[in-house]
């Protein structure tokens, strides 16, 4: 008897918790029974949870897909560094040698107040050749990232030899000078005569480029003007 009572108090039970769900107003949801509205809240955060699991899940592959393809470049990287690692004791020595080399560069060049002495030095090789200077004019200063260039235009007359030993007192100064654009010709000795005599005198014309390196107030003045430079960009 007791078990008839029970199956008869469910039945009344699922009939009224479908009474509840019948005859719904959509529009408002604030007047509905218990039940439809335990319902209808516990189906919002199923779907809420779901959405956000799968986005979560969506950002997480994207993520490790990312991750994915950058494995190859980190590998690439992972293998350059490591040679470098076996070979840090070789690298660190050719390191030392390469800052002893430019050091020595470095000595090579004359600062703004051995130019003058140079400039002479360069003169002084070309009178002791026996040369004559028609032409020796220092130009304009070339300011580049680590030194500065000075180029001199030169034209001297004399014999072919002694100009051979001049480039060669040139080249062997204790500072950096080059010689460029080298033209020779011989003298006009007539007023009919194109090419004059061979065996006459030469003139040379060239332009020698001397370097100095960079004083303090220079690399500031550098380091300023690329700073705003840089900042003036769009």
């Amino acid at each position: 008897m007791a078990k008839a009572n029970i199956n008869i108090d469910l039945n009344a039970w699922f009939a009224d918790a479908q009474d509840q769900f019948r005859g719904l107003n959509p529009n408002e949801p604030g007047q509905w029974p218990i039940l439809p509205k335990i319902a209808a809240g516990v189906a919002t955060g199923a779907v809420v949870l779901v959405l956000g699991w799968f986005l979560l899940l969506s950002t997480q592959a994207d993520e490790l897909q990312g991750e994915r393809d950058r494995e190859p470049q980190l590998k690439q990287e992972y293998q350059g560094k490591l040679l470098q690692a076996v070979n840090l004791v070789e690298l660190r020595k050719q390191r030392v040698q390469v800052q002893e080399y430019v050091t020595q560069l470095e000595k090579q060049l004359p600062g703004k107040a051995e130019m003058d002495a140079l400039l002479s030095d360069i003169n002084q090789a070309g009178l002791g050749r026996g040369l004559d200077f028609e032409l020796f004019k220092p130009g304009q200063v070339v300011v580049k990232d680590y030194y500065a260039e000075l180029p001199i235009a030169i034209k001297v007359s004399g014999r072919y030899h002694d100009m051979g030993a001049f480039a060669a007192d040139i080249a062997n100064l204790s500072r950096i000078v080059t010689l460029h654009d080298l033209n020779i010709n011989t003298v006009q000795t007539g007023s009919g005569a194109k090419g004059g005599s061979s065996s006459g005198p030469l003139v040379m014309e060239a332009t020698a480029r001397t370097y100095r390196y960079l004083d303090q107030g220079e690399l500031d003045q550098q380091k300023a003007d690329k700073a705003k430079k840089k900042g003036g960009q769009p």
